[in-house]
């Protein structure tokens, strides 16, 4: 085992209503969606229209910048719509199941595949969206080469699912097929990154190609942004790609196989959840028939993802390509009279406020409440406590703020995701939404790089 890089600066947030290691039965949702929001720096072109037959892997619609990223059906069937917002901006399309048909892409000699037919394949079925990098946190270029490539073995966020559970019902043969496909597309090292706080995780120790780094500490440990940091930064001209442990299996399981099946096994968690367990579900699918009749009633909110960077949803709305955790929790339409005087015994706060800071084992029932107003952006020094990186937080907001791009450029634009500051957006005293301004400056620095 090489050395451990031990992270102490940080914050687990212990909420009530992790799963339990068991696999329940396989939801058949019959509505599947797909959100182009969800792809920040996507602008969509349709390649359906309502009404039409689709098969799994069909292409639904790509990226106007770059035609040859497409995004495909998850599942045969028919598009059922073509939800749009504001100056009719593409919210989801909808595809309503039926049937079990899958194009047939062909299967592939993994040992003698060229990098260029990896691309060209993973592009054609819709598989190349998996592989995002940094800079920037957006889907990786497919005309780039990265320095290296990293894969995270384990997820530090509130109530994240369990990989060592996950990959333990899953298949390793599909998860080193999908190593050696990848492998192929760097000329640097892949990098897996374990829990070096934990001695599970045999089964990944084993995997092949590929060099196995350890990292302990509270979240965002496990954060792919903070391993990159500490273990291959990215500079200026440099790219690091990356993929989640599960679209491994779905990479190899398509050069294995030949189709797009992007099953995977989702974590069902959050406090107003009756029996809080994984179950097994396609990308893409409604959450309907996952929470009917599993949540506690009353005003609630469903978040595909964690509780820290997931997407607000509705009781029908649709898992993201990239989770692998639905959470719901109690919403926080209330107003509490002089809150903040009382003892507090069953509150979390991060500046120990309140007495619950004794009990650092308990674990809380929180809401959504902001427990109180937006305040000015002042600087406390508290978010540099949960931000286990070597830059300047506060600063590097604020060159955002005032688009300074050399600021921003000095300041480590380059290495940061929305994800690595949603702790600072938890602790902020002033409520500011701190995700979307780090948002708002990668999509600057996309624009002016480009």
């Amino acid at each position: 085992m090489s050395a451990v890089i031990k992270l102490k600066r940080g914050l687990d947030i212990k909420l009530k209503g992790a799963a339990r290691n068991s696999l329940g039965k396989e939801i058949k949702s019959v509505e599947f969606g797909i959100r182009p929001p969800e792809f920040p720096g996507i602008i969509p072109k349709l390649c359906v229209k309502p009404g039409e037959q689709v098969k799994a892997g069909s292409a639904l619609f790509f990226d106007k910048a770059r035609p040859d990223i497409k995004f495909s059906s998850p599942v045969s069937g028919v598009v059922k719509a073509v939800n749009r917002g504001e100056k009719r901006k593409i919210l989801e399309i909808v595809v309503e199941r039926s049937g079990d048909e899958y194009i047939d892409f062909g299967k592939s000699e993994i040992d003698v595949i060229s990098r260029e037919e990896i691309k060209n394949r993973m592009l054609q079925a819709g598989l190349w969206p998996l592989i995002r990098q940094r800079p920037y946190h957006i889907i990786a270029d497919p005309g780039g080469v990265p320095k290296s490539i990293f894969i995270s073995g384990f997820d530090t966020a509130p109530l994240a699912p369990d990989l060592d559970f996950i990959i333990g019902n899953s298949s390793m043969e599909h998860f080193q097929a999908g190593i050696n496909i990848i492998s192929k597309l760097t000329d640097g090292k892949i990098y897996l990154v374990l829990n070096g706080g934990t001695a599970v995780q045999n089964a990944l120790k084993d995997v092949k190609g590929v060099e196995v780094k350890y990292v302990s500490g509270p979240h965002p440990a496990g954060n792919v942004g903070v391993q990159i940091h500490h273990i291959d930064p990215v500079n200026k001209g440099d790219t690091v790609w990356y993929l989640n442990i599960q679209d491994i299996i779905t990479t190899g399981l398509f050069f294995t196989e030949g189709i797009y099946k992007h099953d995977r096994i989702i974590a069902l968690t959050g406090s107003e959840v009756v029996d809080p367990q994984y179950y097994r579900i396609r990308s893409g699918a409604s959450i309907r028939e996952l929470v009917e009749g599993n949540v506690k009633e009353g005003n609630l909110r469903f978040i595909s993802g964690n509780v820290l960077t997931g997407t607000r949803i509705e009781k029908d709305g649709f898992l993201g390509l990239y989770d692998s955790v639905v959470t719901v929790i109690p919403e926080g339409d209330y107003f509490e009279f002089f809150g903040w005087i009382m003892p507090g015994f069953n509150k979390y706060s991060f500046s120990k406020t309140y007495m619950s800071s004794i009990f650092r084992k308990k674990s809380y029932k929180l809401d959504t409440n902001l427990h109180g107003g937006y305040r000015a952006f002042v600087m406390t020094g508290q978010y540099e406590k949960v931000l286990p990186m070597d830059i300047y937080p506060m600063q590097l907001l604020k060159a955002i703020i005032a688009e300074d791009i050399d600021g921003m450029e000095n300041l480590g634009i380059y290495e940061i995701a929305e994800e690595d500051f949603a702790l600072c957006e938890f602790i902020c005293p002033s409520k500011t939404e701190i995700q979307s301004i780090v948002r708002q400056g990668l999509d600057l620095m996309v624009k002016e790089m480009n």
